[in-house]
């Protein structure tokens, strides 16, 4: 019924279009058309050549069709080699029905037809999940910049420990006596 108020709409709207909106009632646009379908149809029921080429256009729709391709340059031996070809593939389709019907029950479930009054719920345990992904990348970032700061922290403590090494080593050199060659 939908459709059918649609496609009044639609030829009320081409209607007003063609016509505009005049103080006088339209004419009907299908009137209009059934009126010129009638007339060719009268014009072609006088002309003979008219007639067998209206009885030709099935004939001409017929042989478009690409089923009518098929039939004619397929024989039934090749066919039956498509189909044989296409065995494996065709039983495996066969399983994965019958798996799909076995299912079926599980489809039907009263698990399943309540969840749409799940849905408030649902909404609620995403939004509650997107909040701790959130949370999850805040907490990885402060990790990260943590250990980027630990890791200066480390590198700087090494070369001052370097460098305290190295000046102990001196002070250490130039208190040590010297040995005179006699």
């Amino acid at each position: 019924m939908a459709e059918l108020r649609e496609m009044q709409g639609r030829l009320s709207e081409v209607e007003r279009r063609l016509y505009g909106r005049s103080g006088t009632e339209p004419s009907k646009v299908a009137d209009g058309l059934l009126k010129a379908q009638v007339a060719l149809g009268n014009i072609a029921g006088k002309r003979e050549r008219v007639k067998t080429l209206y009885k030709k256009i099935e004939d001409l729709m017929k042989y478009l069709e690409p089923q009518y391709i098929d039939r004619i340059a397929l024989p039934d031996a090749m066919k039956l080699e498509f189909i044989l070809a296409e065995e494996q593939y065709i039983l495996a389709q066969v399983s994965l029905l019958e798996q799909l019907h076995g299912l079926t029950p599980y489809l039907d479930s009263e698990h399943i037809k309540a969840v749409p009054g799940q849905a408030s719920r649902l909404q609620t345990l995403s939004q509650i999940h997107i909040q701790q992904q959130d949370q999850s990348e805040e907490i990885t970032g402060e990790a990260k910049r943590l250990l980027e700061d630990y890791n200066k922290m480390t590198v700087l403590l090494s070369k001052q420990f370097v460098l305290w090494d190295e000046t102990i080593s001196q002070l250490e050199a130039s208190k040590q006596p010297k040995n005179v060659p006699e």
